[in-house]
């Protein structure tokens, strides 16, 4: 069983940055594959970005590329999504996720684990 917290989310103005944090607890972090998610007010949750057990390898939704950056620390249990020129459409919850097998992937049924969320909104 793995917890998972997340924090950092807040309003900010379109253009600016915020970053996400992901604390886990329970089984060994460093076998889990981690990624985040998203969900705005009436739409889908969509995946956003995935990072590997290294943190060698990352996936990114093309929505996201190039200005958001997911990376992890295993000796502390916690990934990150830093997130830079923010959009009016980046204004959602955001989720962290872990899996326990190889491989990235942006399949949400495929993570095992949850957070509860945290809400980020952006003002244009």
């Amino acid at each position: 069983q793995v917890q998972l917290v997340e924090s950092g989310g807040g309003l900010v103005q379109a253009g600016g940055s915020l970053r996400l944090s992901c604390a886990a607890s329970g089984r060994t972090f460093s076998n889990y594959v981690m990624g985040w998610f998203r969900q705005a007010p009436g739409k889908d949750r969509e995946f956003v970005a995935a990072i590997s057990w290294s943190g060698g390898n990352s996936l990114y939704a093309d929505s996201v590329k190039g200005r958001f950056t997911i990376s992890r620390d295993n000796a502390k249990n916690t990934v990150y999504l830093q997130m830079n020129s923010l959009k009016a459409e980046d204004t959602a919850v955001y989720y962290c996720a872990a899996r326990l097998s190889a491989g990235l992937t942006s399949i949400g049924y495929r993570y095992a684990y949850w957070g509860q969320g945290t809400q980020v909104t952006v003002s244009s």
